[in-house]
């Protein structure tokens, strides 16, 4: 993931508790939750497929091998926050199944 998409990540998720102007709790102008997984889903499988195509590109000779690391270690961190934001959703899950009825 790439400085600019981990910031907007974080502002997302910043503005995902606040409050409006009226005092009451509700909906911002922030995306929501589901958005934000689609977001990072998304990410990750644009970064996987770039990294693809680098690696194909350098196996052809077109390519450098920095590029092609550069790729896969972008493609790896979009991964690793897709796993992390996961990981995060079913902790919330197990969170929820213990509270009492």
């Amino acid at each position: 993931m790439n400085p600019l998409a981990a910031a907007r990540a974080y502002q997302a998720i910043q503005g995902a508790g606040s409050v409006n102007p009226g005092g009451a709790a509700g909906p911002t102008d922030a995306p929501g939750f589901s958005d934000l997984v689609q977001n990072v889903i998304a990410s990750a499988t644009t970064q996987t497929r770039a990294a693809e195509t680098q690696m194909t590109q350098a196996v052809q000779g077109q390519g450098s091998l920095i590029d092609v690391v550069t790729a896969i270690s972008s493609a790896e961190a979009s991964l690793e926050t897709a796993m992390a934001v996961r990981d995060q959703m079913i902790q919330a899950y197990q969170e929820i199944m213990r509270m009492p009825i």
